[in-house]
């Protein structure tokens, strides 16, 4: 079985009755797999939503799934990290969808890192019957701790065959503790590092998740891993270097990866996207920090060759950006309904932000439309911070996902911005997920509200109008996307 298959049953033997979150690569198949498996499954409006009705299950004593990529954890941050000292009761599992390599996405960023930032538990499977195993004991902790778990996936890992024995243990319900609102704020602090970290320290020293693997001819060298790479390291190393593969990352097993620094003279850091490990321990370990590894996505020629040059204090390692020429262009759908209108905004002589729906694709050449996409949702703000009337493309989901508080500010604050909204009513860049219809809503708010559309011989003529006006103009941009 295949590790998607692996973390889906994990979820079910585990007793989890909802799952909530937003679609996004690499983890849009995992939710649509467990609404095949007769598992509630639900795709919200944002993450900060998904996470806030998992944690609603959780204190009515259910057990909850979030789905999320990895720049989603960015919207889910804020109850995230509240939520570890507030206290929780039925486990909450965090799915987090890395992208090393920026194969569909805006950002190359390393989910691990809201471990620390959050003070909860992290998980980085690197094998099939890893990732089951994660996924059982990831609800199990984060009921003794009581705060959600996060489990870092990445599409190899998704991929990847392996085998795994399911357990169906039975399930005890539990509710959230109230007497935790005896307490203030500082003290909900106070008591959670006397009592729940030391406990995620305790299980990361001791988890069975993370291996050793010592070598047969007692040699100096190690290497320490997280994640997939795992997989891959042990697919490669001889017999003369040891190897220590670790699942649990945050917090980090420091005794444990003391141990095995000191019992070897040289050791590799192997892990992908950031030196997440090794930046804890910088000057006793080599990997990306001293030039061995390459940031980013990591392989197993990237990985040898770290190991030819582990006598190496440093590697010289020279970084080359890649050219949508040397990739290869991702070029608009040729028969996007949208495309008279990115025509018709191109031959306007006014800055234009974007968003991280399909309009992305026409900031390279030949369009070259886009001044400036930063996030999902972020067009409008972005365009009201521009030193002239502009314009805002926006998708209906990017809109509904976080849009919307950026047109209440522009409205509010009394911007001049010229919001365009694709109508399209799926989120197509993710699988073609139903959208909510806000046309009524935006009509109401904003009285400049018109209907147009994409492919009106006048629509320049309209832009311009738009354009000339004070205050908050919206193009309304209804079309069928040909492939949903």
């Amino acid at each position: 079985m295949n590790g998607l298959e692996a973390i889906v049953s994990g979820i079910i033997d585990s007793s989890v009755k909802k799952a909530t979150g937003v679609p996004g690569y690499p983890i849009t198949d995992l939710m649509e797999a467990l609404g095949d498996n007769n598992i509630r499954h639900e795709w919200s409006i944002n993450e900060k939503v998904a996470l806030e009705m998992a944690l609603g299950s959780s204190v009515c004593g259910k057990r909850c799934a979030v789905i999320t990529k990895h720049v989603g954890m960015n919207i889910l941050s804020d109850p995230l990290v509240t939520s570890a000292i507030h206290t929780i009761g039925a486990g909450v599992v965090i799915f987090a969808g890395d992208d090393p390599g920026i194969e569909k996405s805006q950002n190359e960023q390393d989910s691990r890192f809201y471990g620390s930032i959050a003070e909860v538990p992290v998980f980085d499977p690197g094998t099939t019957e890893n990732a089951y195993l994660c996924v059982k004991e990831a609800f199990i902790l984060s009921e003794k701790v009581r705060t959600p778990v996060i489990i870092r996936l990445t599409d190899r890992l998704l991929k990847s065959n392996g085998n795994f024995v399911r357990k169906n243990e039975p399930y005890q319900s539990k509710k959230i503790d109230k007497n935790i609102w005896h307490l203030t704020m500082l003290g909900k602090h106070q008591r959670f590092h006397a009592e729940s970290y030391p406990q995620m320290c305790k299980y990361a020293e001791t988890s069975k998740l993370n291996t050793y693997k010592e070598n047969k001819k007692k040699s100096d060298i190690g290497i320490i891993s997280s994640g997939f790479p795992s997989s891959l390291v042990d697919s490669i190393i001889s017999d003369d270097i040891s190897h220590l593969s670790l699942t649990v990352v945050n917090p980090l097993p420091i005794d444990l990866i003391d141990r095995f620094i000191k019992e070897h003279s040289r050791v590799l850091i192997i892990e992908e996207t950031e030196p997440v490990i090794e930046k804890q321990f910088s000057k006793r370990v080599f990997g990306k920090l001293t030039g061995h590894m390459r940031y980013g996505i990591a392989e197993v020629e990237d990985i040898q060759r770290a190991i030819e040059n582990i006598n190496n204090d440093a590697v010289k390692r020279d970084i080359v950006s890649q050219t949508i020429e040397k990739r290869g262009p991702r070029p608009m759908c040729e028969d996007c309904p949208y495309m008279p209108l990115y025509f018709a905004i191109k031959e306007l002589d006014v800055p234009v932000a974007g968003d991280l729906g399909c309009s992305i694709m026409t900031s390279s050449p030949p369009l070259s439309l886009i001044d400036a996409a930063f996030s999902l949702g972020s067009s409008i703000s972005t365009a009201c911070g521009f030193n002239r009337k502009g314009i805002a493309i926006i998708g209906d989901f990017g809109l509904a996902h976080s849009g919307i508080p950026a047109l209440i500010n522009a409205v509010h604050n009394e911007h001049e911005v010229v919001v365009v909204i694709l109508q399209n009513e799926v989120a197509a860049m993710t699988g073609g997920q139903k959208v909510p219809d806000l046309t009524g809503l935006l009509s109401y708010y904003i009285k400049d509200t018109v209907t147009v559309n994409p492919d009106e011989k006048n629509i320049r003529k309209i832009l311009n109008e738009k354009l000339e006006k004070n205050g908050v103009s919206v193009i309304l941009a209804p079309a069928k996307c040909p492939r949903y």
